[in-house]
């Protein structure tokens, strides 16, 4: 996604105008009294809100054009919402409004598709959580949030677990200046841990100790699964001295492991 083009939806970005607070009160002043050109001016004077918000979402794959306008729609929401009277700033409101608008336009569009049931739950499930944090002043347990469904709690966690945004393994989660700690780094994999991987290295570096002959039958013995009879036919001795040489090979490893 290309968040630097200049033109977004016939939009030129670079000119764009910034809004100061008191131009904001008097815009919307003017809009509760019905003034359109009012309006169309602070939602352009907001366009660059817009803009900010749709970079968080420039991993996903999605055409910027397209976010752009979801943005926007997520943007005359909150001016329609907004309540002046309330000492909170416009882009502190809106901008949950138009990341909320985004999220639902992704969820919509994924191409893992959730029922439309599945979806109505978790968004219940959303709503009831939000008057749960409101009335206890406390964040609800899974199990709370079932109860005043009438849901099982499965239900509940398979339902919002479907709406979940999947993310990339390699965005950043963490950044304190320095190498950033990203998602892959989180998740755990037990065939690929470090402890493995570094055992893997001592392996190697014990079997440089070794000679040709050694290698070699070790090498035949554990990496292709030869028996020893079939190693000694292979390079030619007893496969009583393929037994001796294997276990002295063993021996001189465990030094170095």
């Amino acid at each position: 996604m290309l968040i630097n083009k200049v033109e977004i939806c016939g939009v030129n970005t670079s000119k764009l105008p910034v809004l100061t607070n008191e131009k904001m009160k008097e815009l919307f002043k003017r809009m509760h009294n019905g003034d359109q050109s009012a309006r169309e001016e602070f939602i352009k004077g907001n366009l660059r809100l817009v803009l900010s918000v749709i970079q968080r979402f420039n991993n996903r794959g999605e055409h910027v054009d397209d976010l752009f306008q979801v943005g926007c729609i997520g943007l005359i929401k909150a001016i329609d919402n907004f309540d002046v009277s309330q000492n909170v700033k416009f882009s502190t409101y809106a901008v949950p409004m138009i990341i909320g608008e985004i999220r639902r336009y992704l969820r919509d569009n994924n191409s893992i598709r959730v029922s439309r049931s599945l979806r109505d739950i978790a968004y219940k499930a959303l709503q009831v959580r939000d008057q749960l944090i409101n009335k206890n002043s406390k964040e609800p347990t899974i199990s709370e949030i079932a109860k005043e469904l009438n849901l099982s709690r499965e239900e509940v966690v398979f339902a919002l677990d479907a709406i979940q945004d999947p993310i990339s393994l390699f965005e950043p989660i963490y950044h304190d200046g320095g190498d950033a700690i990203y998602v892959m780094d989180q998740v755990s994999d037990d065939k690929n841990q470090d402890e493995t991987w570094l055992e893997g290295i001592a392996l190697r570096e014990a079997l440089r100790k070794l000679n040709d002959r050694e290698k070699l039958i070790l090498s035949l013995r554990f990496f292709e699964g030869r028996t020893q009879m079939e190693v000694a036919e292979e390079i030619g001795i007893s496969q009583a001295q393929v037994s001796r040489l294997e276990k002295t090979a063993l021996s001189h490893m465990r030094k170095y492991i």
